[in-house]
């Protein structure tokens, strides 16, 4: 597709400022959040946006869907969902054989709206196809089509009749994506486009590309050792009660990130710095990524909460302290 790495990282550069420039036709600001997507996109990883009710959220994932041309599917959760609402069922047909008919979750991108909306094993169901990349109905295992994306969201504040997900279950989604309210300007803008108005998006990507751009940052870019060990250092500090645990990891967590989130912050680090023009991902990479890699894998205590302090500041905490570099 292209002839070296070096063109193929510029070509990565030049579409995500398409992809940006095509996004912001509808979404006014959230800049910082459409960053983070788009980085899990083409690391291959699952996002959870988490914001209140109005800030775009399904209109964001919508949005991106349309620009890449996939095949996009909504799930509404509900608490009388079922799994085989998901993933599908068999029937009889006709000729009275069984037949499989395939539920949402058959998709490039599947958009989970609240999914703490309905039961764990609904839930599961839906995790475990964003784990396998595949379903199984009466043992019959069926691939799903590549490239594979879960967008979830959650409503942070209503949580009467929902259905927290566990930890273990968290731990799947590469990013946590915290959404906010827009700033006075943007709210502004936003206030001014009542008037309803059919935008007309580019396609930027194709499904090829999208997995040519995952393939060459996942096997393509070098790392570092120094990038790798402040990385895997980091994850290591979150852990209390360990040898290497920041001293606020043991005075406010009451657990810290397992091995997976070293992996996605390598990955999302190469990821970043792709996106960026770079050819191998530094430092700098690995922090912009951290919040939300690391967000929904440490568990603060009640001490913690008692003086206020929230996940995010305990991240930034550990990542500024200089003896993890």
């Amino acid at each position: 597709m292209y002839k070296d790495s070096t063109e193929a990282i510029e070509a990565l550069k030049d579409k995500f400022h398409q992809f940006e420039a095509e996004i912001h036709k509808v979404i006014i600001g959230q800049d910082e959040v459409i960053r983070q997507v788009l980085t899990a996109i083409f690391s291959g990883g699952h996002v959870l946006l988490l914001g209140v009710p109005g800030l775009a959220k399904t209109l964001l994932v919508n949005t991106i869907a349309r620009i890449l041309g996939l095949k996009y599917k909504r799930i509404q959760f509900t608490p009388d969902l079922m799994p085989s609402d998901i993933i599908g069922s068999e029937i009889l047909d006709e000729n009275r054989k069984f037949k499989f008919i395939q539920g949402p979750i058959f998709a490039n991108i599947i958009l989970a709206d609240e999914i703490n909306r309905t039961p764990p094993k609904t839930q599961a169901a839906l995790l475990e196809a964003m784990q396998e990349k595949a379903v199984t109905v009466s043992g019959v295992r069926y691939g799903l089509e590549e490239p594979f994306f879960v967008l979830a969201t959650q409503n942070p504040i209503e949580q009467e009749g929902t259905y927290p997900l566990p930890e273990a279950q968290l731990d799947r989604f590469m990013f946590n994506v915290v959404l906010d309210y827009p700033g006075f300007e943007e709210e502004l803008r936003i206030a001014s486009t009542t008037e309803h108005s059919d935008v007309e998006l580019k396609r930027i990507l194709n499904a090829k590309e999208i997995l040519y751009f995952q393939d060459l940052i996942r096997k393509h870019m070098p790392v570092s050792d120094t990038v790798l060990n402040f990385a895997v250092r980091v994850a290591f500090r979150t852990r209390p009660g360990t040898q290497m645990a920041h001293p606020w990891a043991d005075k406010y967590l009451n657990w810290g990130a397992g091995p997976r989130a070293s992996q996605f912050l390598i990955l999302a680090a190469k990821a970043n710095a792709g996106l960026n023009g770079k050819f191998s991902p530094d430092i700098e990479d690995v922090k912009a990524v951290a919040l939300p890699i690391l967000r929904h894998r440490i568990i603060p205590n009640y001490r913690a909460q008692a003086e206020g302090l929230t996940v995010e500041d305990i991240i930034t905490e550990i990542i500024k302290n200089e003896s993890i570099y």
